[in-house]
């Protein structure tokens, strides 16, 4: 049984970059396991029989029970602490906005920055086309809605910002530009600003 948290992890994804920005704002200890999805290691007999998706994030709670994806992680986490909104309607809100980044953010701007990773983007060219459109255009709704507003839900720094900021910030990597929208931008700063904010890079 762990003593503490222990995170599958792969560093440069955002989906395990929300679980350790998470885990650090809190001050949970964890140990950190490096996962390299480039090699097949979540595809392993021994991962598949922790997480039968073969996927990471991957949370090993203290107590041995093991949770996957990476919002319900952060939902697991943020129960009775400030990260997490009191009011019922702020709490299904923020459901609202991290459910948007599951369908209509992550698989677009996440997958092309993906896909320049691993050198996919000449043979994946229209894809990434089809897929720009859909990621600017959840950009635009992102936009919209941050005017006059400092964060996702109630005013106030929650998960669903975590779960926007992860592939927002690195859309750059993906060969998004940010330059036409300002409230994203302006949010992306004080998400930075947060008390103990680490980068992406950071394990």
């Amino acid at each position: 049984m762990a003593s503490s948290f222990r995170l599958y992890d792969y560093l440069s994804s955002g989906n395990c970059y929300k679980v350790r920005l998470l885990l650090t704002q809190l001050g949970l200890r964890f140990e950190r396991v490096e996962i390299d999805i480039m090699r097949g290691q979540t595809r392993t007999p021994e991962f598949l029989r922790k997480n039968p998706n073969g996927r990471v994030p991957l949370l090993e709670l203290p107590d041995g029970r093991l949770l996957a994806e990476s919002n319900a992680i952060l939902f697991y986490l943020a129960d009775d602490t400030l990260f997490m909104p009191e009011d019922r309607f702020l709490r299904a809100k923020m459901l609202e906005w991290m459910c948007f980044e599951q369908y209509s953010h992550e698989p677009n701007i996440a997958t092309v920055r993906f896909w320049m990773h691993a050198g996919w983007a000449d043979q994946r060219r229209e894809q990434i086309e089809a897929k720009r459109e859909l990621g600017y255009a959840a950009l635009g709704v992102m936009e919209r809605h941050l005017a006059g507003r400092a964060f996702f839900v109630g005013e106030r720094y929650s998960i669903a910002d975590i779960a926007l900021y992860a592939y927002t910030h690195v859309a750059a990597e993906g060969g998004f530009s940010l330059k036409e929208y300002p409230e994203v931008r302006d949010w992306l700063a004080r998400v930075a600003a947060q008390p103990r904010h680490i980068p992406i890079t950071q394990g």
